[in-house]
């Protein structure tokens, strides 16, 4: 199994600003601070479970501020679940992981994928974000081992 090797916080930072700054402004996360948590499939399965009654591994949650004056969010990740899904869809675990972040920011801005016509929405905003974090990034956000 891959795992992430490091990363560089502020490389996470810029990838979050470019997005906000380069995004249709109806496809941006509200103003305020942003918690992003990385971390394994069962960590994630657990919080899964813990919050919305499912304990199947995902790839991403998105909890919205819940009006919390400055707080847009926080949006929890698996690196291990990009490293399994990301040849599946012709990526890298890095540009996969890149990936859930975005949306993660998408659902903060109020992008939803439950339904079949909002997860076709949700996939051209995806599409979107991808353009974008390719045409920024030449290296790197997440290093993973082998």
């Amino acid at each position: 199994m891959s795992e992430i090797a490091d990363f560089k916080a502020g490389r996470v930072v810029r990838l979050v600003r470019i997005l906000d700054g380069k995004l249709p402004e109806n496809l941006r996360a509200p103003e305020g601070a942003l918690s992003i948590a990385v971390m394994d499939d069962d960590a994630l399965a657990k919080i899964h479970a813990d919050f919305l009654g499912d304990s199947s591994k995902t790839d991403v949650i998105t909890f919205e501020s819940g009006g919390e004056e400055g707080f847009a969010g926080e949006i929890c990740v698996s690196a291990e679940r990009a490293c399994a899904k990301a040849s599946e869809f012709g990526n890298t675990p890095d540009a996969e992981l890149c990936l859930y972040i975005a949306h993660g920011m998408l659902h903060l801005a109020g992008v939803d994928d439950i339904a079949p016509e909002d997860a076709v929405k949700m996939r051209a905003a995806e599409a979107v974000a991808a353009k974008i974090i390719k045409e920024a990034f030449r290296a790197p956000v997440f290093h993973f081992n082998k």
